[in-house]
């Protein structure tokens, strides 16, 4: 530790100091005494307390200076220092050596032993402030650590590092084939993130609309949380599997952004006509009535489900979206669907092959039974949401809406009576604001048929989506496995789930938890993305 006593600041002056004419023999008579343990009782305490002082300095511990004098050092530093020490101050921590009861004469003694029985203790600046205050408190030696040096935000500093080349391992089979942004880029393409360009908001994202490069292409670009843990698995998951996805119903992955400080981005193309959520449940100033027509709604319905067909069976991997909803499904100038968002997306071992998921995640009102009781997840997890997605284009409802009359608050509840009662009930399915005319009611009737049979309880009587896209054609000779339900030739839609219903309690129990938080986020929960 090799600290002199002529480089310490405040140090005793040996040569002033009256301490320096004490006979050597006491210095060796307490030095034996320590040693032997055989008491005091022929040794002054003033020469014991001075030869625990000189242990200090003769260990190395030279920059100790009594307690009282550093006073009103410590308040010259504060007026001087104050900007520089109040970021750093609560990391100082002080070595405090207790010296029992000492007289004043410590103050000024000086060290030249080698042993001592000192007792040490670590504490903050708040508690030398203190013991600076404490009148019982005669003297003190206070050895200076500050414990401030850098090492606890080089360490974090370090595990972020390790943690971005972690993620670049991940995902270097792919990132070749997108475009590696700079978070200058990602800046400048948001107007440094603008609150007027945001499209969207999830529970961990924001969407922003920007424009990149040099033709100025839109773009949507997702920021992910940097401050939430599972960000970087997210972002990891979703990019694998967006960029495997090459289909005109699927929005396509762009490129990404990955920045130490600021976190992840995921670029996708802008689709320019807003999210099927948007034409079904906002009302437009100066506008009467919907704006999507039969027509649309049913090239919506067929085109949404052929993007789902491509995710089971056309890619190499079954790929599970988990959160099909009306704002996961973006139109195009001439409403042709994109479905986007593959931020809970999984892959399966194989279509019809379900596993377990430890956490159930997904949006209520979507979420399939055997999901959303069991966490058992696989193609027919979609199937079912892409049920519910056909019902709110059928009615124009919500599938959650608090303000409905008691026991109509669920839309597959109360469209389930109706759809068992077959053509009759039609009329009360669909939405009043749209008129039935024949050139649309046989698409609108095969729409009904799609609905009834994805929206079953029991997974195994619930078609594939290539089933489902069977009926939406009007294709009479799909349903050849008898596992799956039937209907009549007319239209007629007959009871095809005889296991449908649940008990009650189980049905309220889904309901109640549905219904949490309906009334904060009824009117203004329309997202881009999570």
């Amino acid at each position: 530790m090799g600290c002199s006593q002529g480089s310490c600041i405040d140090s005793v002056d040996p040569l002033t100091d009256p301490l320096k004419a004490h006979d050597d023999a006491k210095f060796e008579a307490a030095k034996f005494s320590l040693i032997t343990n055989d008491g005091f009782d022929d040794i002054d305490l003033e020469t014991v307390t001075v030869y625990r002082r000189n242990m200090i300095w003769e260990l190395g511990l030279g920059c100790v200076l009594p307690l009282r004098r550093r006073r009103g050092r410590r308040n010259d530093e504060r007026h001087g220092e104050k900007n520089n020490e109040d970021g750093g101050e609560h990391n100082k921590a002080w070595l405090l050596a207790g010296s029992g009861g000492v007289g004043p004469e410590f103050t000024s003694a000086e060290p030249q032993s080698v042993h001592s029985s000192f007792r040490f203790s670590f504490g903050s600046q708040m508690e030398l402030d203190a013991m600076s205050l404490n009148s019982t408190v005669s003297a003190a030696t206070v050895l200076m650590l500050n414990l401030d040096t850098g090492l606890a935000e080089s360490g974090s500093r370090d595990l972020k590092w390790r943690r971005i080349e972690s993620l670049e391992r991940s995902i270097s089979p792919v990132a070749e084939t997108l475009v590696r942004f700079s978070y200058g880029e990602i800046r400048s393409a948001t107007r440094d993130f603008c609150k007027g360009r945001i499209l969207g908001r999830g529970a961990l994202s924001c969407v922003f609309r920007g424009r990149v490069g040099f033709r100025r292409t839109a773009v949507a670009i997702k920021r992910l949380d940097k401050e939430d843990k599972e960000s970087a698995k997210a972002f990891c998951r979703e990019l694998m599997i967006a960029s495997s996805l090459h289909n005109r119903n699927v929005v396509p992955l762009v490129g990404f952004c990955i920045d130490a400080e600021e976190g992840l981005f995921l670029v996708y193309r802008y689709v320019s006509g807003g999210s099927l959520e948007h034409y079904l449940h906002e009302k437009k100033r100066g506008v009467k009535g919907p704006s999507l027509q039969w027509s649309a709604r049913f090239k919506v319905a067929t085109g949404v489900a052929e993007a789902i067909a491509y995710l089971h069976n056309g890619t190499e991997r079954c790929v599970v979206h988990r959160d099909i909803k009306p704002s996961n499904i973006l139109l195009s100038s001439k409403k042709t669907p994109k479905l986007c968002d593959f931020g809970l997306a999984t892959w399966t071992p194989a279509p019809s092959v379900p596993f377990l998921c430890k956490t159930v995640k997904g949006t209520f009102g979507y979420l399939a039974p055997e999901y959303f009781q069991h966490g058992k997840v696989s193609d027919k997890t979609d199937v079912y949401a892409f049920g519910v997605v056909l019902l709110e284009l059928i009615t124009g409802r919500k599938p959650i809406e608090a303000k409905r009359p008691p026991g109509d608050e669920n839309l597959v509840l109360w469209a389930k009576p109706l759809l068992e009662e077959g053509r009759g009930a039609l009329h009360k399915l669909l939405d009043p604001r749209l008129k039935l005319t024949p050139h649309n009611s046989t698409k609108v009737t095969r729409m009904v048929q799609a609905a009834a049979a994805c929206i079953n309880s029991e997974e195994s009587r619930r078609p594939s989506i290539d089933q489902a896209i069977a009926v939406l054609r009007g294709d009479e000779n799909y349903c050849s496995n008898r596992n799956t339900p039937t209907f009549a030739g007319n239209g007629c839609i007959l009871d095809c789930y005889t296991h449908l219903q649940q008990t009650k309690s189980d049905m309220q129990s889904h309901l109640a938890l549905a219904m949490l938080g309906v009334s904060d986020l009824e009117d203004d929960d329309h997202f881009y993305c999570r």
